[in-house]
């Protein structure tokens, strides 16, 4: 069949258009990006134009119409790869990947199985516009010649994306102010600046992150060092040094959220044993304490507990900074005589723990050589719970006493999948595989909780132990919200999704007496100040962002990392402010001196990560050394 004579630059604009309505489709049915008024609609329209302009109108300068037509091909399926690439990511993190996370790649493969559950058939349309633009190379005739593009002509187009672009900025800007100074929340910065533009906008990001230790002046931790002294909790008198001595063990639980506690699953107690210890005369139970994880998930929860600093907003401070100088919990409780260890039968490189352990002073990781994983003892992501946990417990027999173990759970973890013998309560019933799976592996954790409190006694580590234990991130994403809203009655708002981030946090004080429901407003930055109280450790030279959730001056503000907030009276999420005890939405001025707050909390600790600015601050005097950061940036003090 003889082929179409088609204007010159037919595929140009035929590719420009088709990519432009594909990303935008894409918007709608890949993103929950919520969408208030026209305006932010039309921003939406708009936004992925400039980028399309330009990436492709550099073709234009292709003489050969051939390797013109190439180049326009190639182009289009980078950006399909791209915009699919933070779809699948999206499914399973609900966020738009960053640099940082395409330089993990040291995790790819064990992230196998839940990509694989984020891939379906149905993804080939995200691809259309490259099929389209085979097919219209196939049938549309293209000359070997080409008339010459006048230099005015190429101007104007060239004016014309740099137009777009400042058409779409500038009406960003009156939507959202100061937007670029929002780093961290990468849904408003997509919604506004279209995915293309953003991940340019996150490459410069990443690079100033660099730039800013090379540069970094001490100087900048003065400021940040006035706002911890000044928000600084005393120790509760009677909770300070209650288990002096004591060892200590903290088990972070995988993917566990609070909703499922003191609940039932069709009749089926969820987690009989954790729902036991909310009401145990040695345990403090707070059910209104929150996740505050970014991108690295796990690893950003470890770093919390550790640092009582925020996680970055793009990309896990595992890989990104594993060379800065911190004072971590472990530190401290080097110095008081612990034995300070974490326990996770994973690679020792998977996320970078290797050298982030090293950073945080911890002197053991015993991974997955450490134990012996029979046939029928991994699932998901490694060794099952309750093998793992058994095997632990000898580890911690054969320790020097007092000992500082962190333990990681595994079998709790996405896509939730066990062996039927493992199944001790039957699935859920709803459109969502990942929640009917849920279930049944939070009773499995549930049951080996049990057990391992069981081992501590009959080995003798019980009583001389504290034991805290934490969910370290969501389990079911915002993807799942319809199954979310058929088991939980009620429809999710940005409200509910905000409460939704509760995970359990746990304080058992074996003989104590004391054990009681808290329910204090609390994160999981408050955990490192908690727990050295406790254990008679001081920490009013530590430079931290949380408070002892003890204290009688803990206040009641938990920062998640895109800039939402809760507090024991408002809820801000999803830009919308709410009143915590209805639920109900309010005017955004009753939010607006905590937004503030939460984002000058959020850029201190950005700052001390990213200028790596501990390493000019003597934790032993509290004194800020100056003349040592004139030294690393003698150029700073001219």
């Amino acid at each position: 069949m003889k082929k179409r004579n088609w204007p010159t630059h037919s595929i140009l604009v035929l590719a420009i258009v088709a990519t432009w309505i594909k990303t935008y489709v894409v918007y709608h049915t890949s993103f929950d990006m919520k969408i208030e008024n026209m305006m932010q609609q039309l921003i939406l329209f708009i936004n992925p134009l400039s980028f399309l302009l330009f990436i492709y109108g550099l073709s234009l300068f292709f003489k050969s119409p051939k390797v013109r037509n190439r180049y326009i091909v190639i182009m289009s399926f980078i950006l399909a790869a791209i915009l699919y690439g933070n779809a699948v990511f999206y499914r399973f993190f609900t966020d738009f990947i960053t640099l940082p996370v395409l330089f993990q790649t040291s995790n790819f493969g064990d992230l196998g199985a839940s990509a694989v559950e984020s891939i379906y058939l149905t993804d080939i349309f995200y691809f259309t516009d490259v099929i389209i633009l085979a097919i219209a190379l196939k049938w549309l005739k293209v000359g070997e010649k080409v008339a010459m593009i006048k230099p005015a002509v190429k101007k104007a187009y060239f004016v014309l994306a740099a137009a777009m672009l400042f058409l779409n900025l500038g009406l960003a800007e009156i939507e959202r102010p100061q937007l670029l100074t929002r780093s961290f929340d990468r849904e408003m910065l997509v919604k506004n600046l279209g995915p293309y533009n953003y991940h340019l906008y996150d490459i410069y990001i990443q690079s100033k992150s660099h730039a800013q230790r090379a540069l970094a002046d001490g100087n900048e931790l003065v400021e940040v060092n006035n706002y911890v002294r000044s928000n600084q909790a005393e120790p509760n008198a009677e909770m300070f040094g209650l288990a002096d001595g004591r060892n200590l063990i903290v088990v972070s639980m995988e993917s566990l959220q609070t909703f499922v506690l003191n609940n039932d699953m069709n009749g089926h107690e969820v987690t009989p044993f954790l729902n036991s210890l909310t009401k145990d005369k040695d345990t403090f139970y707070f059910p209104n304490f929150y996740h505050q994880t970014g991108l690295g998930k796990t690893s950003d929860s470890e770093f919390l507990v550790e640092n009582s600093l925020y996680p970055l907003g793009g990309g896990a401070v595992f890989f990104t900074h594993s060379e800065n100088k911190f004072h971590s919990m472990s530190e401290s409780l080097n110095e008081k005589g612990y034995f300070t260890n974490v326990m996770h039968p994973n690679k020792k490189s998977f996320w970078n723990r290797d050298m982030m352990y090293q950073a945080l002073a911890i002197q053991k990781y015993y991974d997955v050589n450490s134990y012996l994983i029979n046939d029928g003892d991994a699932v998901n992501w490694g060794m099952k719970d309750i093998p793992f946990f058994e095997q632990s417990v000898a580890h911690m027999k054969e320790m020097p006493q007092p000992f500082y173990s962190r333990l990681i759970t595994l079998t709790n973890h996405y896509p939730f999948d066990l062996d039927e013998e493992d199944q001790l309560i039957p699935q859920y019933d709803s459109n969502s595989r990942t929640l009917n799976k849920y279930f049944q592996a939070v009773r499995y954790m549930d049951e080996a909780l049990k057990l391992f409190f069981e081992d501590l006694k009959e080995q003798g580590l019980y009583d001389n132990s504290i034991i805290v234990m934490y969910g370290d991130h969501y389990g079911i994403s915002e993807n799942h919200n319809a199954a979310m809203a058929q088991y939980l009655g009620k429809e999710i708002t940005p409200y509910e999704s905000a409460k939704l981030q509760r995970v359990p946090f746990f304080v058992h004080i074996p003989e104590s007496g004391l054990g009681k429901e808290m329910p204090e407003v609390a994160g999981q930055i408050d955990i490192r100040p908690t727990i050295l109280h406790l254990l008679g450790v001081e920490t009013a030279k530590d430079m931290q962002l949380g408070a002892d959730v003890f204290s009688e001056d803990h206040e009641e503000f938990v920062v998640f990392r895109d800039g939402g907030f809760v507090t024991d009276k408002l809820v801000y999420s999803g830009n919308a402010c709410y009143d915590n005890a209805t639920g109900t939405a309010i005017e955004i001025e009753n939010c607006q001196p905590y937004i503030d707050r939460a984002t000058q909390e959020l850029g201190y600790s950005d700052k001390i990560i990213n200028g790596d600015l501990l390493r000019f601050y003597d934790l032993k005097t509290g004194n800020l050394l100056l003349d040592e950061a004139e030294k690393a940036n003698p150029e700073q003090k001219k």
